[in-house]
């Protein structure tokens, strides 16, 4: 088949096959679409029932959430948060938007989540917190993170935006930490479009994420308008949680699909010299938000022209996250450790980040668009 008439793969799309439409068109016709309804009632208390912690609240994305996180467990201008080099850029300009400054660890090679054994190096007599981001899909080990941050009376948030449903020892990501955040983005395991959510099951924490997100209106007094602190309009739409909802009926579906699309691709893409596939150890849930790889020297052809030759083919992907400590806003505000010539301590984001891409991932991704990704890709390897 001539490939210029291939139909095209994206990267990943929504699966929106439940009751999504039927619960938007009952909102918008109870009248009730803005920041309080049936629906954001039914997801403030469905989601941290099914992550298994106490609390929870819907904001109006990932990124929301996380400042929200910060600022509930009060973190201010002159703390320090510890956070992976390697990440998404929200979780820096989480701990930014406070005033205080992220400090950077580096990744392990092998499941690209922080590394552990780092963590107490970077810890100094202004550090509030360390920030734990699971990364495309599997949990950080939280084991050892939680020992490290008691041991130093420090506040655990977990960047969860990426790991809905993913699993450490049998107990879901986002009920480790002091507080979560996770993003109902639309490419995300179950998504609103944009959306957010902040959990906690630490009833202080949580009535702070409440009146913070609301715009510090009084909790006990109705629509009082006197505001005694500086609050933010982060709320989400009973529009958004409708659609939120349907998809949380059918989480386990979703995931199930995203790790049989996984099960495919580790077993066509082994077979071709030169990929480091991800990883899901034992006692690990790795749910594959993203399908992920890293291109070795081994496989001949550096990641972009990978990724540029696959876009001939109409299949999409995306790179790999710039660390943290390369990222031009985060130098100019004077992070530790931030410009290229801190390189050297980061050498495994600094690799990954060159190496790695990831390859269309949605849930409802047909068994047949996989074989021909990666017969695509096996393809373009032999002809180097």
């Amino acid at each position: 088949m001539n490939r210029s008439v291939l139909p095209f793969i994206p990267v990943c799309e929504p699966t929106l096959q439940g009751n999504e439409e039927k619960y938007v068109m009952d909102a918008v016709k109870s009248s009730w679409i803005g920041s309080q309804g049936l629906y954001l009632d039914r997801l403030n208390k469905e989601f941290p029932q099914y992550l298994g912690v106490k609390f929870g609240t819907a904001v109006s994305n990932g990124t929301t959430a996380l400042h929200l996180a910060c600022t509930a467990i009060g973190i201010g201008p002159g703390d320090e948060v510890v956070i992976p080099d390697f990440t998404m850029i929200a979780s820096a300009f989480a701990v930014a938007y406070t005033g205080a400054k992220p400090v950077f660890v580096d990744c392990m090679r092998d499941s690209w989540n922080m590394n552990i054994a780092q963590v107490e190096e970077k810890i100094t007599s202004k550090t509030k917190a360390i920030m734990a981001v699971h990364i495309y899909g599997l949990a950080t080990p939280m084991e050892e993170l939680l020992k490290i941050a008691k041991r130093h009376h420090l506040k655990v948030i977990e960047d969860a935006a990426e790991v809905h449903g993913s699993e450490y020892f049998g107990r879901k990501c986002g009920a480790f930490g002091d507080i979560a955040a996770f993003s109902f983005f639309a490419n995300k395991n179950i998504t609103c479009g944009e959306g957010g959510f902040v959990v906690t099951s630490d009833e202080d924490l949580y009535k702070k994420c409440l009146y913070y997100k609301n715009l510090c209106f009084p909790m006990d007094r109705g629509r009082v308008y006197e505001h005694h602190h500086i609050g933010f309009n982060y709320r989400m739409t009973n529009l958004h949680a409708a659609v939120a909802v349907a998809q949380l009926e059918r989480i386990d579906d979703l995931i199930e699909a995203r790790r049989k699309n996984a099960r495919l691709y580790n077993k066509y893409l082994a077979e071709i010299p030169g990929i480091t596939l991800p990883i899901e150890p034992p006692n690990y849930k790795n749910t594959y938000w993203m399908y992920s790889i890293v291109l070795e020297d081994e496989f001949g052809m550096s990641r972009d022209a990978l990724m540029s030759t696959l876009r001939d083919n109409n299949i999409d992907s995306r790179a790999f996250f710039v660390p943290m400590h390369q990222q031009p806003s985060l130098i100019k505000i004077g992070c530790r450790e931030a410009g290229s010539q801190f390189d050297s301590l980061f050498p495994v984001s600094c690799e990954i980040s060159k190496k790695g891409l990831y390859l269309p991932s949605a849930s409802h991704l047909k068994a047949s668009e996989i074989e021909r990704i990666c017969t695509t890709i096996a393809k373009i390897r032999e002809g180097v």
